[in-house]
């Protein structure tokens, strides 16, 4: 049986004070939703987080989804720990994908 595919991603603004968590089943076009088309978040634009500093790849959506829950409720630090626990500078992702 095949499942959905899925990731948990985290954007934020250039000084990394703000971040959005989302899931998605393909993240170069949901982030290039967010930059670029009115499909994107709210959220995104009003603070202005253009910026991929964190991702997660799942095999199911379903796992992405409950992990985006957990997410969601853990405090700034927790989630500033994770984020710099693989990306140390908190440098933007966007071009280790590719945005069609």
């Amino acid at each position: 049986m095949l499942f959905k595919q899925g990731h948990v991603y985290i954007m934020s603004n250039q000084y990394r004070t703000t971040f959005y968590i989302g899931v998605t089943s393909n993240l170069s076009a949901r982030v290039w939703q967010h930059l670029n088309s009115s499909e994107g978040s709210k959220f995104v634009k009003k603070y202005r987080l253009y910026d991929l500093i964190y991702y997660e790849y799942y095999e199911r959506i379903s796992d992405a989804i409950d992990r985006e829950k957990q997410l969601k409720n853990w405090h700034k630090d927790w989630k500033i720990n994770l984020i710099t626990s693989v990306n140390p500078t908190m440098k933007d992702l966007k071009l280790e994908l590719e945005l069609d």
